[in-house]
């Protein structure tokens, strides 16, 4: 079960927070008010939604929303349980055999090991188990690159608008140089377009872009370890020697935590069978 990602809200959140702050300081009741416009918001968002449908398929486009939750999500990444699982295999597979595997499929949650070891029930060879799974990571990553590139494009798009936003306010307003009155609304939206279209880009899209290629390398490092632990299993690897490969990845509070899980683990053993 995927957990929330509470900084990629929160900095957003806390971004915007952070702008409207400074645009009240000056003490004035309408300063918020004067950063609001319609046509501002129109041509950057109006200019940015037609780039977008311009640039991807009907396809990408309806993925956006799905994209953008993706962001908001992290990883769940509990590398001490899956050396452990590892071990378990390894040990079932010295013991009963390879293909003693199969019956443990059902309490194995990742679709990615579970074909790793579908692939070794079925006895293939570690070089092709390893280039199949690794086609598969390429494979995702790809997938992942061109749906994180809507936002990418949109960071590139936004900023572009608000400058076309800012010349068309900057036309206005030279036309009417003889209304005084026609001055101010035209200089907002010159101004404001390209307020918008920087604020949406740097605060919005190319951020949450920026996560989700992180969020990507994280999982092809996690899928890693697993391909290096399903090519253990099918090698008849001693499952102590595989645990101590395994935790060769883990971060020094990983390493302590799966310490205690086995230490916790041998002291129940041995309260067992006394």
């Amino acid at each position: 079960m995927k957990k929330r990602d509470i900084l990629t809200p929160f900095g957003i959140t806390l971004g915007f927070i952070l702008i409207m702050l400074a645009i009240v300081s000056n003490g004035e009741s309408n300063g918020l008010a004067s950063f609001f416009d319609i046509a501002s918001i129109l041509i950057v968002l109006g200019g940015l939604v037609a780039s977008l449908l311009i640039s991807f398929k009907m396809e990408q486009i309806k993925l956006t929303g799905k994209i953008i939750k993706e962001a908001l999500y992290k990883n769940d990444n509990q590398l001490p349980e899956l050396i452990r699982l590892f071990v378990r295999l390894a040990e079932k597979a010295r013991r009963e055999g390879i293909l003693a595997l199969e019956n443990e499929l059902e309490s194995i949650d990742d679709p990615f090991i579970k074909k790793g070891i579908l692939l070794v029930v079925d006895g293939l060879e570690s070089e092709v188990i390893k280039d199949i799974m690794e086609t598969e990571i390429t494979a995702m990553e790809d997938r992942h690159f061109r749906g994180r590139t809507i936002l990418e494009k949109a960071g590139e798009y936004a900023p572009s608008w608000g400058m076309i936003g800012t010349l068309i306010g900057l036309v206005l307003m030279l036309n009417d140089l003889a209304s005084p009155e026609t001055l101010g609304p035209s200089m907002a939206i010159a101004l404001l377009t390209t307020l918008y279209g920087t604020v949406l880009a740097n605060l919005v899209f190319i951020p949450m872009a920026s996560k989700l290629e992180a969020k990507t390398d994280e999982e092809v490092f996690l899928k890693q370890i697993m391909i290096e632990g399903i090519i253990g299993v099918q090698s008849g690897q001693n499952p102590r020697i595989l645990e101590e490969k395994l935790s060769a990845f883990l971060s020094n509070k990983h390493k302590r935590k799966l310490e205690a899980d086995d230490a916790a683990e041998f002291m129940g053993e041995s309260i067992n069978e006394a």
